[in-house]
């Protein structure tokens, strides 16, 4: 089966530039965004500021570049910092936080969320045996916890509870702009109680590649250097950057379809017997499936030979995203998934 005919639902990272951001791109005009010459990397740095409430964003190819860099910001080697179960910085990023700055990551929680009190009671005290706590990560929506979103007033109270022990508060928002469509909030409100703010556009929003990172203008002025350091300082990115800004200017109204396509995937899926899907955790573009005894490789390889993509997530768990280049299709994705599901249940049987 062509590529090009498969219905690919293993993340909203394959999206495809579409015809309009192409031309957004094409027209953009550019800098040296190295020198600061960059106006479409000016412009979105100040557009996506605004949008999050904060004085100063940084441009920076990904959001693993973003998370490290907040770190950077925030600790000094020999630290500890909390984060959730499942953390994309402590699980996706190749160690880096450890690699780039020294620190040791100590999860909380469970299923992506925590409380203030699991903030509490992961703090070290002060004594020369234990590692500094010095911040507190966030992951909204979270990508392990199968696209979960963080009620508002549990994120306020663990940011609260965090500042009050003198720790930094960084978001992982890679995410975000589908958790405040889900939320029915504004992205700044989310963003507000955060010292730092990661948040991508080549997900959700479907632009071919980029994150930025939002804080105070001090707060990125330290993080301009570290993005020097570890080589995250792109020339004429104002290519890049028209894409994103196209994104985040058209793009975040159309998510909820994407949240809509995702739950009815779930529904179809919950049907199938022998299949396990948590219908009150599908909250956005994200469902998790467990099979019980039938490899998630076994489930993956049968989906492909019927043209749909999946992502294996465990020994029996996959995960389908639904997003920008399936809106159409991805509801016929999870119809001939479900009928590969029903196959394999049977046979088991």
């Amino acid at each position: 089966m062509a590529s090009s005919d498969l219905i690919d639902l293993r993340s909203d990272t394959v999206t495809r530039p579409t015809a309009a951001m192409r031309e957004a791109m094409a027209r953009a005009e550019v800098g040296d965004d190295v020198f600061g010459e960059d106006p479409t990397v000016q412009r979105l740095e100040e557009t996506v500021a605004c949008l999050l409430g904060k004085e100063a964003a940084l441009f920076v190819p990904s959001g693993t570049m973003a998370n490290q860099i907040a770190i950077l910001v925030h600790t000094r080697p020999g630290d500890e910092i909390i984060v959730s179960e499942g953390a994309h910085c402590a699980w996706y990023e190749s160690g880096a936080a450890a690699a780039l700055s020294g620190v040791q990551p100590v999860s909380v929680g469970s299923g992506g969320l925590f409380s203030a009190d699991d903030v509490v009671r992961a703090v070290k005290p002060t004594f020369d045996w234990y590692p500094r706590t010095s911040m507190v990560a966030l992951e909204n929506t979270h990508n392990r916890g199968g696209g979960r979103v963080w009620p508002m007033a549990q994120l306020r109270e663990v940011a609260e509870r965090a500042r009050q022990l003198g720790l930094r508060v960084h978001l992982d928002g890679a995410r975000m702009w589908n958790a405040a469509v889900a939320a029915g909030v504004e992205a700044a409100e989310i963003a507000a109680p955060f010292d730092t703010v990661a948040c991508c556009f080549s997900k959700g929003l479907g632009a071919p590649a980029g994150s930025a990172i939002c804080s105070s203008r001090d707060a990125i002025k330290a993080a301009r250097r570290f993005r020097k350091r570890l080589g995250g300082g792109m020339r004429q990115a104002g290519i890049l950057a028209a894409g994103a800004l196209h994104a985040l200017e058209r793009h975040r109204a159309r998510l909820q379809q994407d949240h809509d396509n995702a739950r009815s995937i779930a529904s179809l899926l919950a049907t199938v017997p022998g299949v396990m899907v948590d219908l009150q955790r599908v909250e956005t573009n994200m469902v998790m499936v467990d099979s019980p005894g039938i490899p998630a490789d076994t489930i993956a390889a049968r989906a492909r030979e019927q043209g749909v993509l999946v992502a294996v997530f465990g020994p029996e768990r996959i995960r389908i995203v639904t997003h920008l280049d399936v809106a159409d299709t991805a509801v016929e994705g999870g119809q001939r998934l479900a009928r590969v599901l029903a196959s394999l249940t049977g046979a088991r049987a």
